[in-house]
């Protein structure tokens, strides 16, 4: 039986989910490749449990975990209302396929609209066509505010 949850990352269940789940989609070539350094793995879960800003959604089935939603609240200036940036997504390979994605986001969203937040927003690789067809069927759309400056761009610099 499929189980959705909001995260307590003082379980420890939920929390070694966290850390489990996180660390698949790293191995994935979606996510680099490779584990999460062993500090990460140890720090994740309590750190994004002291942050109250973090929203985590896990999805199992009976024991396993299968899916995982990590979120980060933000704030829209021009809206002037909070948002929640999908930070993470993954599902089991196993499980692809099945709607689990679109229940988990189901899931977020209402967690959103409860904390009326104006929108969500994600960032997804060029490369994955596959997630960006899944997050166009979920109502997604490249962010633009007027269409002759062009969609934004997801840009970093590490510190």
């Amino acid at each position: 039986m499929m189980q959705i949850i909001e995260a307590d990352l003082s379980e420890p269940r939920n929390a070694a989910a966290v850390v489990t789940l996180l660390n698949s989609y790293a191995c994935s070539p979606e996510g680099a490749g490779k584990p999460l350094p062993q500090t990460v793995q140890e720090n994740l879960a309590p750190r994004l449990h002291e942050r109250n800003d973090a929203v985590v959604v896990l999805a199992f089935e009976e024991e396993t975990p299968v899916g995982l939603i990590i979120c980060i609240e933000g704030f829209s200036s021009f809206a002037c209302q909070p948002l929640l940036n999908i930070h993470d997504v993954y599902v089991a390979p196993e499980f692809r396929g099945t709607g689990l994605a679109g229940q988990l986001f189901e899931f977020v969203e209402q967690i959103a609209r409860a904390r009326g937040c104006c929108k969500l927003t994600l960032e997804v690789l060029e490369g994955n066509q596959r997630a960006q067809a899944a997050y166009r069927k979920f109502g997604f759309n490249g962010y633009e505010l007027d269409p002759q400056m062009g969609r934004a761009l997801f840009w970093e610099k590490k510190l």
